[in-house]
Formats: structure tokens, C-alpha cells, sequence
């Protein structure tokens, strides 16, 4: 047997929506993750659901009334973000952008030698898209002045 089974990573993000039938077909039109598995609960609700992205797993389900959670839209701050590396942040950003994503921040080059950009899902889960696009030593990463 193996630990995590086969097509898993050992950390997985796992996200809750309101409309998590609507957030599934968000992502794979605006940000390109292939609905992987579905288990139907009650009302048109996703007890569990898998996306997948160049061999990664996100999991996600509709927020649980019983047991005290929320989504991002119940909450008055931002409390997390997924981190995603894609081949090309640009291409990938026109496809967000196109299907209708919030855009936080448009492609821009980091001084930690990523090019990177920010958006938000129909529901408000932020993330964050980048590509390596230089080698940069620890010791020469300063972030800009200001």
C-alpha cells in the first residue's frame, strides 16, 4: 500500500464553496483544473470533489452546515491562498481574465525571480499564479523600497 496513495501529493489544499458545482466549473474555464472525481450530496450539494492541475490535487466540497465552517464569503478578511505554478503565468493569466476571474494583480515580474499574478475565484478564495522565470540566490532576494 502505498502513503499517499498514487495520484496524490502529501499536502492538499482543500477548499469549501457555497456553490461548489458552480466553483468546479469555474476553475477548469478560468483557470484550466480537470474535474477529477464528484460525490453528490444532498440538494444539488458536493460532499467531496477532486480537480487536478499538471499531476496536483486541489479537493473542495460544499461548506458543511453542521459542523461550523465557512467559506470565504462568510468571512470579513481574506484568510488564505493557494500558491500555483503554471508554464506560462501570461497565457494563464488571459485565460483568467477572459472567463471572468477578479484580477488582484496583473503579470509582473517579483524580485525573487518569479513572474506572478493574483486573482480571485467566483467565491472569493485568492490565488496566486506564478512562473520561475530567473534563478535568484537567497542573499540577493530584496524586495523593492517603499
Amino acid at each position: 500500500m502505498k502513503n499517499p496513495p498514487d495520484g496524490y501529493q502529501r499536502m492538499i489544499p482543500y477548499l469549501l464553496y457555497e456553490d461548489a458545482p458552480a466553483a468546479l466549473e469555474f476553475l477548469d474555464k478560468a483557470f484550466g483544473f480537470a474535474e477529477r472525481m464528484r460525490m453528490p450530496g444532498e440538494g444539488g450539494a458536493i460532499m467531496h470533489a477532486e480537480v487536478a492541475f499538471d499531476g496536483n490535487v486541489i479537493m473542495l466540497a460544499t461548506v458543511p452546515k453542521t459542523e461550523g465552517y465557512s467559506g470565504p464569503k462568510g468571512l470579513p478578511t481574506r484568510s488564505s491562498m493557494v500558491v500555483c505554478y503554471v508554464d506560462d503565468v501570461d497565457v494563464h493569466y488571459a485565460r483568467a481574465k477572459g472567463a471572468g476571474a477578479t484580477i488582484l494583480a496583473a503579470p509582473e515580474d517579483q524580485f525573487y525571480g518569479d513572474r506572478t499574478y493574483r486573482a480571485r475565484d467566483l467565491e472569493g478564495h485568492e490565488w496566486n499564479f506564478h512562473t520561475h522565470v530567473r534563478d535568484v540566490a537567497p542573499e540577493d532576494m530584496q524586495p523593492p523600497a517603499g
